[in-house]
């Protein structure tokens, strides 16, 4: 939205559903991006990297500043940085994330990405730290967890365990790889969305990578699953009425009027909303009154398993390398970008009832590809999306006039035909190679700099 946009008041729903409206690209304008986190460590005593400290995250971003970074600020702090469409934003405990540029091909994404890794992999060198991208923090403890000065964050700090269990933890020791994908029409996005959601579990287990935390194994393959199920009831998980008859974009403007508001942003300052929700804020609840500002950003503080704004975010993968973020994205724009693998993957989905997809989700955390119920296999389901992505992919090629695409899904080929995900692949190394010793694992790991992922 233009500056002026943001102004408009907001009176009727009709604008909220309208803002989704906007959304529709034609296929030709279809693109991709990619949203991706890491992890900083010092060298040596894998202490998290604080903002001010001196070797600290905001000399991070302004050694950055060298190679053409802009500043983003919020009041004296250096909060982000953007440069040619994509922006480098701190997630509360400093996890450091990349949201990257919109792009045609998944071969630019995989550049981007590489290039985003070797940047911080040379400022790293310099002042002697180092990045993991894992889907959970393995060593520290949330009360280590140094917090990073955004006001929206303290707001978001008081008000999470009101909620649920784990949703500090949620925010200061989790990092995730995400997937931007566009939607031509109404009927197209409800297609989309009802694929990314039932698949989210199977994606979730083929890219498990946190079987550790505060020092050890934690019992999951993917805690930072565990961890969002346990978050936010209100505005996290699984979204049955996807699947409702009627869904389209005013069902999904009604599910977030009735999210309760963190805050409102005004003159440059953030305001706890007191929990209200946006339709009561559009009711007159609170003595501001809304804007289309206010209501990007409400739609920015859901947290499904996927997320529909003017895209479609698919937010369900544990963070990982380099490699890997070009796996998911491939896989993502395999299974929704070609029409005949769509139809393929939901004519699937289709003969899945709602409760055996839940009763699969709440496995995966710990069971990973080996989670079954009914007629889901997860395993053997990974399998069939592999080849149903591969397909679409190739069939792709020939229509983007490009290199094939299906290249970047060998790593997804490589887990789900041996059945052992990348957090198995550390457990084992854990136990076997390092006699479980967590310290001695990630002193190898630190040293590859993690463009490629040294647990293959």
């Amino acid at each position: 939205m233009t500056e002026t946009e943001r102004k408009i008041a907001v009176s009727h729903k009709s604008q909220l559903v309208e803002y989704f409206e906007r959304g529709n690209k034609e296929p030709q304008d279809w693109g991709i991006g990619t949203e991706h986190e890491k992890f900083l460590f010092q060298v040596g005593n894998f202490k998290r990297l604080a903002y001010n400290s001196e070797t600290g995250i905001r000399t991070i971003l302004e050694h950055m500043q060298q190679n053409d970074w802009h500043p983003i600020m919020e009041q004296e702090h250096l909060i982000g940085l953007r440069k040619n469409g994509a922006s480098i934003t701190l997630e509360p405990g400093g996890q450091f994330e990349l949201s990257g540029r919109n792009f045609k091909t998944i071969h630019h994404t995989y550049i981007e990405t590489n290039k985003h890794f070797e940047e911080l992999k040379l400022i790293c060198q310099k002042l002697n730290f180092f990045s993991l991208p894992m889907g959970i923090d393995p060593i520290t403890k949330l009360e280590d967890v140094p917090w990073m000065p955004k006001e929206r964050y303290k707001i978001m700090r008081n008000y999470m365990p009101t909620k649920g269990n784990l949703g500090l933890q949620m925010m200061t020791n989790t990092a995730t790889i995400q997937v931007n994908l566009d939607y031509d029409s109404e009927k197209d996005m409800v297609v989309k969305m009802r694929i990314a959601q039932a698949l989210q579990p199977i994606v979730s287990a083929i890219f498990a990578n946190s079987p550790f935390s505060a020092g050890k194994p934690n019992g999951y393959l993917s805690y930072r699953s565990k961890i969002w199920n346990d978050t936010d009831p209100d505005r996290c998980g699984f979204l049955p009425f996807l699947f409702d008859e009627g869904f389209g974009f005013e069902r999904w403007v009604d599910y977030l009027l009735d999210i309760p508001m963190y805050f409102i942003y005004r003159d440059g300052k953030y305001i706890a909303a007191n929990g209200i929700t946006f339709r009561e804020f559009m009711h007159g609840k609170h003595g501001l009154s809304p804007t289309m500002e206010d209501w990007e950003t409400h739609t920015s503080t859901a947290f499904p398993d996927v997320r529909l704004k003017q895209f479609i975010e698919m937010r369900g993968a544990d963070a990982s390398c380099a490699v890997h973020i070009a796996s998911l994205s491939a896989l993502w724009v395999g299974l929704l970008y070609d029409g005949q693998s769509r139809d393929e993957a939901y004519k699937m989905i289709s003969e899945w009832d709602i409760e055996t997809i839940q009763t699969v989700r709440s496995q995966v955390p710990k069971r990973g590809l080996k989670a079954a119920s009914g007629n889901i296999n997860v395993g053997k389901i990974a399998k069939k999306l592999y080849q149903i992505a591969v397909d679409g992919l190739i069939r792709r090629s020939v229509i983007c006039n490009s290199e094939d695409e299906a290249q970047y899904l060998e790593p997804v080929r490589r887990i789900t035909e041996s059945g052992i995900t990348q957090a198995e692949r550390l457990l084992d190394r854990y136990h076997n190679k390092y006699n479980s010793n967590l310290t001695a694992l990630l002193d190898d790991w630190q040293m590859l700099q993690l463009q490629s992922c040294p647990n293959e």
